[in-house]
This record gives structure tokens, sequence and C-alpha cells, in this order.
């Protein structure tokens, strides 16, 4: 708690313990590793470079204490215990819809819910801190168990005033137009740079983002076009406030995937999840 709060006040306060209660259990845990976890600055304190690491075994070792108690739970019998999903921020409109209606299936199942993109989405895998992951470019590495369950079109955007708009677009017209886009790690980023394989040098990337909602108000602002999941703009394309492009070669085919280590043992919420999801998509494949 103190790590994620960085103040030992705010720390005792959500643990309803009183601060000299918890600097001398810190205290205690350093004299035990032998090393110092914290460090200060001024009035502020900051994570060591061991403190990052505790921080991750602590939070590993939760994990591996809240998939004990799920198991048990399912030795019991019913779909109870802790969810912790992690999903992309391109996926994040619909994904938490679909954990609604689940949780109107299950109300007594209790939710983490995170939105990260994906090189963060990826860190939570291996360190096993969450139990499924939705993300739209899934992973190339082996020990992940990977599962397409939607399709995930990808479409160039535009202001809706804008002179391509209404026309159809060739590649060699599109590339001579600015655009915004996300950070280089992003799957959407990846996925625009391979459909302009051959000519992205020629790309004019003036901003550059990580979150949908900057990306949208960049282009409506007239900044430049971009690329984005379809399943990101409904509301955008209800209200006229952005216009897809009818670009030659699009919408890009992709899908949505969950994905979540092999070697996992899912948790019986966790696998009736994965089950819902799959189920409720079948015919989006």
């Amino acid at each position: 708690m103190v790590a994620s709060c960085l103040n030992y006040t705010r720390a005792s306060e959500k643990l309803f313990m009183s601060q000299p209660a918890v600097s001398k259990q810190v205290k205690l845990l350093e004299e035990e590793v032998g090393v110092s976890l914290f460090e200060k600055v001024g009035k502020k304190i900051f994570l060591t470079d061991a403190g990052v690491d505790m921080q991750n075994y602590a939070e590993s070792i939760l994990g591996l204490v809240a998939e004990a108690k799920n198991h048990f739970a399912e030795m019991k019998g019913g779909h109870k215990g802790r969810l912790k999903v992690a999903v992309a921020s391109t996926a994040s409109s619909f994904a938490i819809e679909m954990l609604g209606n689940f949780r109107n299936l299950y109300p007594e199942v209790d939710f983490d819910i995170e939105v990260a993109n994906r090189q963060a989405l990826l860190s939570k895998v291996d360190k096993n801190l969450v139990d499924l992951v939705i993300m739209g470019q899934p992973p190339e590495k082996s020990h992940y168990s990977i599962e397409p369950f939607m399709k995930n079109p990808l479409v160039f955007i535009a202001q809706p005033k804008h002179p391509l708009v209404g026309k159809t677009v060739s590649v060699k017209e599109l590339i001579k137009e600015p655009f915004v886009a996300r950070e280089e790690s992003s799957g959407t980023r990846q996925a625009m740079e391979s459909f302009f394989r051959g000519q992205e040098d020629n790309l004019q990337i003036g901003m550059l983002f990580n979150s949908n909602d900057s990306i949208k108000s960049a282009v409506n602002s007239g900044f430049g076009l971009s690329l984005v999941s379809i399943h990101t703009i409904q509301v955008e394309l209800e209200h006229a406030s952005l216009a897809v492009l009818q670009v030659e070669g699009t919408p890009i085919e992709r899908y949505w995937y969950l994905v979540h280590l092999q070697e996992k043992r899912l948790s019986p919420v966790a696998e009736a999840f994965r089950k819902f999801i799959l189920d409720e998509t079948a015919l989006s494949i």
C-alpha cells in the first residue's frame, strides 16, 4: 500500500492502521531483505529499484493467494470470487459492456478491471497479475494461450469536412496526408505501418498519443488523419463528429483476442468469463 500511495499517511489511512505501525512494518521488511525499499527526496518518498522488485513480487504473491481462494471456492461449488481482467484501451468500450453482461449472470463475482496499452498488458500477463487480457495485437511468443473471439476492423478517420470524405481514396493519396498516431508499441500503430509497408518512410506523423480519446480529439480538431478500431468511434459516428474514409484495401481485418499464460490454471470465474466471451461472440468470427 505504501508503494501504491508513495505516502505513509495515505497508506495508513487505507489500511486503518497508525502511521508509526506502517512505518515499523516497512522498516522490518527492509531489515529482513537487507536493502532499502524506499528513498526520501525532500518531503516525498520514492521506490528504489529493489522496492520496485519487491512490489512486483508482492503483487504476484497476492495474485496467487487470490487464485488459491478461487480454487477452493470452486471445490465448494458456485461461481464466486474475483475476476482480474486487463483490457487494451482500444477495446475498453465494448469490453466493459461485456463484463457488465457477465456480472448480470454472476452478481457475486468481484471485478478488478485495468485499461492499459499493449506493452503494459503483456507485462501484467507475464507477472501473473491478471487472469485474462483482451487485446487487438496478440503476442508472438509461444507461452501464451491466444483465442480470437471477434472481428476488429480498422478504418481511417478524418474530420467530417475533410476533402477526402465521400471519395474513394488510394494509398498514394492517403500517404500525402498528415497523421496523428498511437505510440510505437501500440498494435494499431503496427497495423498502420504494415498497411503502408514500403512507403512507411513517407508517413507524416505529426502527433503521437497513448489514448484513443486524444487521437479522436486531434482528428476532429483537424490535426490529421488516423487509423482506429471501428469499435472505438461508434458514438462519434452517431453524432457525425468523425467520418470514415473509403480507402482502397480497408477496412483492415483484424481480431480481438483473449490472452493468458498457457501454464496458468484459470479460476472457475475466469473460465466462466472466457466461455461467456467465446459463446457471446461465436457468430462474429
